[in-house]
């Protein structure tokens, strides 16, 4: 037993941190990429929205998958085909070859996500979870601050290849380990959802096209219409699946209030977090004409930070709750962004590599805290379909993040000629998600944070 839960600790540290890694790494080395296949920046824009379209495709079913499979077979399925995405990835030969390969990549990604969290919890109760998060919480913002770094020492020294490859002899080791130590976990059986699987299986890939779109074109008719399409999808999908009575995703899941304020904070600090990543080390670049691997060095201890909070999260929470420990570090991170907007790219690195190790430390408090609380009133049956629903948001949050600061850069530049002013306006915008985040948790009472067992 206690080597089967060491196991799954492994298991769920390894594959989450391969798997968020690869969503900042590719940023960084796209340019790369267009010099080596002899095409435009703007061309390659297909290597990330083939990666979220797949991913907003196969997510959704990722909570009836694991109940109906077994949360084992399916996680090691996902990675399998994550690492064999991986090799077709670093191997393509042309950007239509690499495109094909990152579908592929995001196929099993949308997978290995919900579905390793949900292993997790099934092998961990609540009263666990605060100390177990301490251990592992690397993968949850470590590997996005990792990723630019790792793809600019990449870009640097070895060729873009390696940033897919490197993925392979993780792959391969953690499937090893899942096949030798971990045991299979009780399967539910339930009929399909077909219907509200299409609804949400074209609505959701419209939507995060549409704000990846929004983020490289600006407001066109094209972003409104994927936009309007998505969203009267989803609504219906919702209405669906909240009347049926084997729904896809349990939207009933959403009564509970710590559920759904938790999963709303989570989502606005994950857009926080993203926009931040994506336009600081843009401004940086751009007006302190700065290489990639430097302004990767400087988000860079922001992971550092968000490690510090591992260690202090439970002090925190002894002194003060888990309620004030999650609203505490949304707080300290507004007044981290703004002091990062005052001051601007200018300052001293050091002084903006204190103020990103500040904003690991504080939002690192949120982030562990609020995936440790939401899923406390959860039972195992519906732990599948709740991981599911938390990471949709997340994804959702990431993708509008950047969407959302990219737009007002964009407009921001129509009316100002200073540059520096059209970074910080934009970067603005990463603060008003916090603020929404920090006014949702007003409304959970202190004794919901602590689970059924308190």
């Amino acid at each position: 037993m206690k080597s089967q839960r060491l196991s799954i600790m492994i298991l769920y540290v390894v594959s989450m941190f391969i798997v968020s890694m690869d969503g900042t790494i590719v940023n960084v080395i796209l340019p790369t990429i267009a010099t080596d296949f002899n095409v435009t920046v703007a061309e390659t824009n297909g290597v990330n929205i083939a990666y979220l379209v797949s991913i907003a495709i196969c997510l959704p079913a990722a909570g009836y998958l694991s109940n109906r499979f077994g949360v084992k077979r399916v996680l090691l399925i996902a990675i399998t085909g994550f690492t064999l995405a991986s090799f077709f990835c670093g191997s393509a030969t042309s950007i239509q070859g690499l495109i094909a390969a990152r579908i592929l990549q995001g196929l099993a990604g949308g997978l290995i996500t919900p579905v390793s969290l949900t292993l997790l919890f099934r092998t961990f109760p609540p009263g666990e979870r605060q100390k177990l998060f301490r251990s592992l919480v690397l993968p949850i913002a470590f590997a996005p601050a990792i990723g630019p770094l790792a793809g600019g020492l990449f870009a640097e020294y070895l060729t873009w290849n390696w940033a897919f490859f490197i993925n392979i002899p993780f792959g391969i080791a953690i499937v090893l380990l899942g096949i030798c130590f971990v045991e299979e976990f009780e399967v539910f059986d339930s009929p399909f959802d077909v219907k509200g699987y299409i609804l949400v299986a074209i609505g959701l890939p419209f939507l995060m096209v549409s704000l990846s779109e929004l983020a490289a074109e600006g407001v066109t008719w094209k972003v409104v219409c994927f936009g309007v399409m998505g969203i009267i999808l989803l609504r219906s999908f919702y209405r669906y699946e909240y009347v049926i009575s084997n729904p896809l995703l349990e939207m009933r899941l959403y009564e509970d209030r710590l559920f759904r304020s938790l999963s709303f904070v989570a989502m606005c600090s994950m857009g926080a977090l993203m926009g931040m990543l994506y336009l600081f080390p843009l401004m940086y670049q751009k007006t302190y004409s700065a290489s990639a691997l430097e302004s990767s060095l400087i988000t860079f201890t922001e992971a550092l930070g968000l490690m510090a909070a591992s260690r202090l999260l439970p002090i925190t929470v002894k002194r003060f709750g888990m309620k004030v420990a999650i609203q505490g570090g949304l707080l300290g991170t507004i007044i981290v962004f703004i002091s990062i907007i005052a001051l601007g790219p200018s300052a001293n690195p050091w002084i903006l590599r204190f103020l990103m190790f500040c904003i690991g430390i504080f939002l690192g408090h949120t982030v562990v805290g609020s995936q440790v609380s939401a899923f406390n009133q959860v039972n195992q049956v519906d732990m599948g379909k709740a991981t599911t629903l938390y990471n949709m948001l997340n994804r959702v949050g990431a993708a509008a993040g950047i969407a959302i600061v990219a737009t007002i850069l964009s407009v921001a530049a129509q009316y100002s000629d200073i540059m520096i002013l059209t970074y910080q306006m934009a970067l603005a915008g990463t603060v008003l998600f916090l603020v929404f985040a920090l006014f949702s948790t007003l409304f959970v009472k202190s004794a919901q944070f602590m689970g059924k067992n308190a």
